[in-house]
């Protein structure tokens, strides 16, 4: 009888420590160890899962041998207002999911049944922020210390309570109506990293951070310098001005953050990715050229103050909505015998980066996609060497890649075991048509790209605005050399050896959603699932609609595969797990 008294206290001591386990508010420490351990990796408390933002889980227990097995576990319809995409990465923490819809609304689910726990809808103002680019979209929420944090279309920043999705506090970070935050929030050192959205629209860039517990704005840096006839803002702007001709303050200037960030917490360096020229057409912006710095660049800088330690530029003098904003990915590796701490990353020109991430050093790149007419390669410093005839001046030009990118919002990941990076991207051509700059006028409020006849997914071309001459189109030298575009595809990428190890063509595209690759050796794309090492395609569902970027996480022993698809008011979210039977809704 002892010893089952015994055995009881031990069951339920051992009951009581994961029930306080589970119930841990996130801090610091396990954003630090986030991601890195099959333990810190049963939840799935940030943006990409880690501070490396590498989307790789280390849990198993679904592998290239079983994932065949996998069934749908629950769904539920996440009444997604209409009018906007859903693009968010759902957060899952004590067995609640929570994530951002279209127009900001954000949800709390148990993540064993698929329940509703709480909703809240900040009932953004329809008018107006319709109309701007890229529709009302929100990339995700962050979690820390009790609280669910989000940036807005509207330009708030609010936190909720993590339980209630009660308003704790809710503050202004914009200083116009046409800059808006859709980009996911990190959470650094108990700092809130905020990134700016709007460029297409003519607004100038900047990221800040807040203090997470008030509120507080701690400091803010702007990525483009502003009229320069007054005091910088911060040092480093009065270098940048140099790079810029004109009168591009009168025009924003652009360079906004709406999505990609990564935290080193042993080099204390938070990397950033910024945006397009605003507008995009660099002959009304700067007209004598120039690199335009920081357009299009990766930055590091100190979290506690936002001092920049070095940058990056890949697309200098961005003049094709060429965004550096795409997501990056921290790695340590052996490049030529050399233990290196690296940054990975494929922004929308096209370019793989492989750069050191404590200096800033280009190490080397390629190209990732077939088709790319706007530069034959890059130089030993990382320089793109653009081809004759891509930037459009005194006519059209049809260039590749598109403005919606090599790659776009969709998540790559890495895999510490492949040594590996799976990059969801396409291949399109666009035509450049340049406004008549004469007649041209920057108007607040609208579309400022300085492009003709430009109406699609990005937004409304204006009405009125004429085109430079009368020529038919043309492409960049080379460009009859090049192999005709594929379309979507997933690409593994070795960043060691500088090339591609497999590709999956007709795959994904800017409907696909992005990836995610686990310790059981399966890269999971949209819905679905190939092999890592060599790209087999291991298991498929169809869900109709557009896709997110997929998670996974553990509860009560169970490794579960979650993502939201299907565009719309029709978006939901599936829950996934091996050997679950219930329907796939139609």
């Amino acid at each position: 009888m002892k010893v089952v008294l015994t055995t009881l206290l031990l069951a339920a001591s051992n009951i009581a420590l994961l029930a306080q386990q589970r119930i841990k508010s996130i801090d610091d420490s396990v954003l630090r160890a986030a991601g890195k351990t099959e333990a810190t990796a049963r939840e799935w408390v940030t943006y990409s899962g880690n501070y490396a933002e590498n989307r790789f889980s280390p849990l198993k227990q679904i592998d290239a041998t079983n994932v065949q097995r996998l069934g749908l576990a629950w769904s539920m319809e996440t009444e997604s207002p209409s009018g906007g995409r859903v693009e968010s990465t759902p957060l899952m923490h004590n067995g609640i999911l929570y994530t951002s819809l279209a127009w900001d609304v954000i949800i709390a689910v148990d993540a064993h049944t698929g329940k509703m726990k709480w909703r809240w809808d900040p009932e953004i103002p329809r008018q107006h922020i319709s109309e701007l680019c890229c529709g009302p979209v929100n990339r995700g929420v962050a979690l820390y210390k009790g609280r669910v944090y989000a940036g807005l279309l509207d330009g708030t920043l609010v936190a909720l309570n993590e339980d209630t999705g009660k308003v704790v506090w809710r503050v202004k970070d914009t200083f116009n109506d046409d800059t808006t935050l859709t980009a996911a929030i990190r959470v650094v050192k108990g700092k809130l990293i905020v990134g700016s959205s709007g460029a297409d629209h003519g607004v100038r860039g900047y990221f800040s951070a807040y203090d997470a517990s008030t509120g507080k704005r701690l400091w803010r840096f702007y990525t483009v310098p502003g009229d320069p006839s007054k005091p910088f803002e911060q040092p480093e702007l009065a270098m940048a001005a140099k790079t810029w001709t004109g009168e591009w303050w009168k025009m924003g200037g652009g360079g906004t953050v709406w999505d990609s960030m990564a935290y080193d917490p042993e080099a204390d360096l938070l990397y950033i990715g910024t945006g397009n020229g605003g507008p995009w057409n660099q002959n009304l912006r700067s007209p004598q050229g120039g690199d335009n710095l920081f357009l299009s660049s990766i930055l590091a800088v100190k979290p506690d103050t936002g001092k920049l330690v070095w940058y990056f530029q890949e697309t200098p003098g961005d003049t094709w909505d060429y965004t550096a904003v795409q997501p990056m990915i921290l790695a340590d590796l052996m490049i030529d015998g050399k233990a290196r701490k690296v940054l990975l990353h494929a922004p929308k020109n096209g370019f793989f980066y492989v750069l050191d991430r404590l200096t800033g050093e280009f190490i080397h790149g390629d190209k990732f996609i077939k088709h790319m007419t706007w530069a034959t390669g890059l130089d030993a410093k990382g320089r793109p060497i653009e081809a004759k005839g891509a930037r459009y001046k005194d006519g059209p030009v049809i260039v590749s890649p598109s403005p919606a990118g090599a790659a776009n919002w969709q998540t790559m990941s890495f895999s510490p075991i492949t040594k590996l990076a799976y990059l969801p991207g396409q291949e399109g051509s666009f035509t450049f048509n340049p406004v008549d700059a004469t007649t041209w006028e920057y108007k607040p409020g609208g579309l400022n790209t300085g492009i003709v006849g430009f109406n699609g997914p990005f937004g409304r071309f204006r009405r009125g605005d004429r085109g430079v001459g009368t020529l038919s189109p043309h492409e960049p030298e080379g460009a009859e050399n090049q192999p005709k575009a594929s379309g979507g595809f997933l690409v593994a990428w070795d960043p060691v050896a500088n090339k591609e190890r497999w590709r999956v063509a007709n795959a994904g595209g800017l409907g696909g959603g992005g990836t995610i690759v686990t310790a059981g050796n399966v890269v999971f794309h949209g819905s679905t699932a190939y092999h890592a090492e060599t790209g087999q395609k291991l298991w498929e569902a169809n869900l109709g609609g557009t896709y997110c970027n997929p998670i996974s996480y553990e509860l009560d022993g169970k490794q579960y595969i979650a993502i939201l698809a299907g565009a719309n008011a029709k978006n939901r979210l599936f829950v996934f797990a091996l050997e679950a039977k219930q329907s796939i809704p139609q």
